[in-house]
């Protein structure tokens, strides 16, 4: 081939690739928003969700016969140290419970509900210790040992209740307890310090742990060392294909109407992510709305004065960037007020304004 006509064939390839870009970018974006749509009630969505007719369920069931052989291999693998990390499509909630309802009869079972909104970790490692304790006093009953339990609570430090689970005893080291944690990549469980206490719980002596995960990003929650010397993860790909119906039940839909409360955790998020500066002259306008809740809103005016008496905007132009950045999320709005004036108001309720408030201020 003539080198000429490999040159004309690549300027053409050039030419029509920046026509392409040039049309691209003339096209005009549409302005439709999400809030555009008409949403139906959350009910009503979640009883159309609950009518749908399950597929492939023979095979699906098939699937959890082979999951069921596994069982003892799981327990085995319990008793060597490993704790159980079950991955894959589908809701394992049942998995997980019927694997520990059937295999771990002779131990205390805890389970850890990571879908939930809060979880307090503390509370759960003093009943996870309390689990424990009364095994050992149900096996001493068992064998006729006289040994006295020593009481492991003198003090109510987490710190106390983890080396009493991770104590050594000869006649204890067949004794653990199980952890179910549904979810360990849940909401209520995300952030550092509930994963460092799991992590800690996950490596004492006398408890197992068997977890959940659901969300592609769960490994980025740990560090090397949380994996393979805390945690020591024994992974399971065990796709269920059943549907979350359970964890699924305290998340809003994103196809339904947003209550009040769910907004306030939305315009949060939005408002984490914005500078100090404008979440302090959101605060402003958000406090005046709690204090004046029969007033029709805050008038730009004395948004400014207080904001500007504060120090946090040094003109007009930096008040209407924030507020710019407040309309476009739809967390401020505007309305005129009885003499004509512009008056800025939340278009949230006064309950979840405190609760937005609340939010952002942790």
């Amino acid at each position: 081939m003539d080198i000429n006509e490999v040159d004309d064939e690549d300027l053409e390839f050039s030419r029509s690739y920046f026509l392409a870009k040039e049309l691209g970018s003339s096209v005009k974006k549409s302005g439709h928003k999400l809030s555009d749509i008409d949403l139906v009630s959350e009910e009503e969505l979640r009883a159309a969700a609950s009518n749908l007719k399950p597929k492939h369920e023979k095979e699906v069931k098939d699937l959890l016969k082979t999951y069921k052989s596994l069982y003892q291999k799981w327990a085995f693998e319990l008793r060597c140290g490993f704790g159980l990390l079950m991955y894959g499509f589908g809701s394992k909630k049942a998995l997980i419970e019927d694997f520990a309802s059937t295999t771990l009869t002779e131990f205390s079972v805890l389970v850890i509900n990571g879908y939930l909104q809060s979880v307090n970790m503390k509370q759960a490692i003093i009943a996870v210790a309390e689990l424990f304790m009364d095994q050992m006093k149900s096996n001493r009953k068992t064998t006729g040992s006289s040994a006295k339990a020593q009481q492991p609570f003198t003090s109510k430090s987490t710190d106390d209740f983890l080396a009493f689970l991770n104590g050594s005893g000869e006649h204890e080291n067949d004794n653990f307890v199980c952890v179910l944690v549904h979810n360990i990549d849940g909401p209520g469980l995300r952030d550092s310090e509930s994963q460092q206490h799991l992590a800690r719980l996950a490596a004492c002596s006398h408890v197992r742990m068997v977890a959940s995960i659901d969300h592609v990003n769960a490994p980025l929650l740990w560090d090397k060392k949380m994996v393979h010397t805390q945690f020591n993860w024994c992974c399971h790909h065990v796709p269920t294909f059943a549907p979350y119906k359970i964890e699924t039940t305290f998340f809003p839909l994103i196809l339904a109407n947003a209550g009040s409360a769910q907004s306030a955790k939305t315009a949060a998020i939005v408002l984490q992510s914005l500078t100090p500066n404008a979440q302090s002259v959101f605060k402003v306008l958000a406090d005046f709305q709690l204090a004046h809740p029969d007033e029709e809103g805050m008038p730009v005016n004395d948004l400014y004065t207080v904001c500007r008496e504060r120090f946090l905007v040094s003109s007009q132009v930096t008040l209407n960037s924030h507020l710019t950045e407040f309309k476009d999320h739809e967390l401020v709005k505007t309305r005129k007020h009885s003499d004509g004036q512009d008056c800025l108001y939340v278009p949230l309720s006064s309950e979840a304004i405190e609760k937005l408030l609340m939010e952002i201020t942790q």
